[in-house]
């Protein structure tokens, strides 16, 4: 597991970097995503909400406790109205050490269509198991939607929202940007199989052996 770094002006900017890498590749819109990164101490950093990453700075970069409520008298901005399921992924998976949370187009169009992705392609390892879940709805920014992104995602690196978007972590920020382009991949090579005819999945053997090919593959799962 990687060890959690210290609070800095470049780590905060690294966050608002990859924001602007979401919107710049299309992965995400507007303000819609948000990013958070642990740190040392119990604490993680996470994007403000609604500022547009554009005029984003570092020090609008939210800090806060990985237990509890942001505290309103801080001085700081408000966090990302998702900070909840940020801050529940981190709780219960020790070694995640950065969450991405983005709306891309195809993951969005599987999601409100209630659908998870099957083992389409190996790159289905990428995510730690056979599929990649979807997690059941709640209204954005809740305590419910936090209990089922986390039940999702119990054993897995990502999932796709009912009627929302996509989560996805990793052990670094750079691991995690990875799925998240991986998996908009995936979600348009689904949706495009579907179009054509029906996929043909890989057996839960072949995908035991992409999971275990996966221990060796350039960026390795967390």
């Amino acid at each position: 597991m990687s060890s959690a770094p210290e609070d800095s002006r470049a780590l905060r900017q690294s966050i608002i970097d990859a924001c602007l890498e979401m919107n710049r590749t299309g992965i995400n819109q507007g303000t819609s995503g948000n990013i958070s990164l642990r740190l040392a101490g119990e604490e993680m950093l996470i994007t403000p909400s609604g500022v547009p990453y554009e005029q984003m700075t570092p020090d609008m970069i939210v800090r806060m406790p990985l237990s509890g409520d942001p505290d309103p008298n801080d001085g700081q901005r408000a966090p990302s109205s998702e900070w909840q399921f940020h801050q529940a992924l981190m709780a219960a998976k020790p070694e995640t050490m950065a969450v991405v949370h983005a709306h891309p187009v195809n993951c969005c169009a599987l999601a409100v269509n209630h659908m998870s992705i099957p083992p389409c392609h190996y790159m289905v390892a990428a995510f730690g198991g056979h599929d990649v879940p979807l997690a059941d709805y709640a209204l954005y920014g809740t305590a419910d939607l936090s209990r089922h992104v986390v039940t999702a995602m119990k054993d897995r690196h990502g999932c796709l929202m009912a009627n929302h978007g996509a989560i996805v972590t990793g052990d670094t920020l750079a691991r995690a940007m990875w799925r998240m382009v991986e998996l908009e991949s995936l979600a348009k090579t689904y949706i495009l199989a579907r179009s054509i005819g029906t996929p043909v999945l890989l057996t839960a053997e072949q995908m035991d052996d992409a999971l275990a090919a996966f221990a060796n593959y350039g960026l390795k799962p967390a």
